[in-house]
């Protein structure tokens, strides 16, 4: 049976995505300690959206242990790329011209990004240009 996709994770829940990613499978006390000893916040809030994520299907519990372990159910990556493609399609229409445009003319961007952006620019022209001739040899 397919499931539906993931909701879109809330702020708080990628906060505990991203101590997850980074530092890999962990328990709730761990990932508590981790994001809010600062803070002060008590255990159990992290222990209930931990259990609300696992609802969602954002995290994986293993029950094996008595401290049950969460691990991402997406990789960062993953995740990351469908948030993207979410905002593209609701904030720019799906113009991804539109979403570099107001990018890099809204935030100081180095040279050195620029190159790395440069470059990935290439290498997608590249792709696109063999998609192209390999379509272009089928027909």
């Amino acid at each position: 049976m397919k499931h539906p996709p993931s909701p879109r994770p809330t702020d708080a829940e990628l906060d505990i995505l991203a101590v997850l990613w980074d530092q890999g499978p962990s328990t709730v006390r761990e990932v508590h300690e981790r994001l809010h000893r600062p803070r002060g916040a008590g255990y159990t809030t992290t222990l209930k959206l931990m259990q609300i994520m696992a609802g969602k299907e954002l995290v994986e519990r293993d029950e094996s242990q008595r401290a049950h372990v969460y691990r991402p159910a997406l990789s960062k990556s993953r995740t990351a790329g469908k948030m993207t493609g979410e905002l593209l399609d609701r904030l720019f229409g799906g113009s991804a011209e539109r979403l570099m445009m107001h990018l890099l003319g809204s935030r100081k961007v180095s040279r050195k990004e620029i190159a790395r952006i440069r470059k990935m620019l290439d290498e997608v022209e590249d792709r696109t240009d063999t998609a192209r001739e390999t379509t272009d040899e089928h027909e």
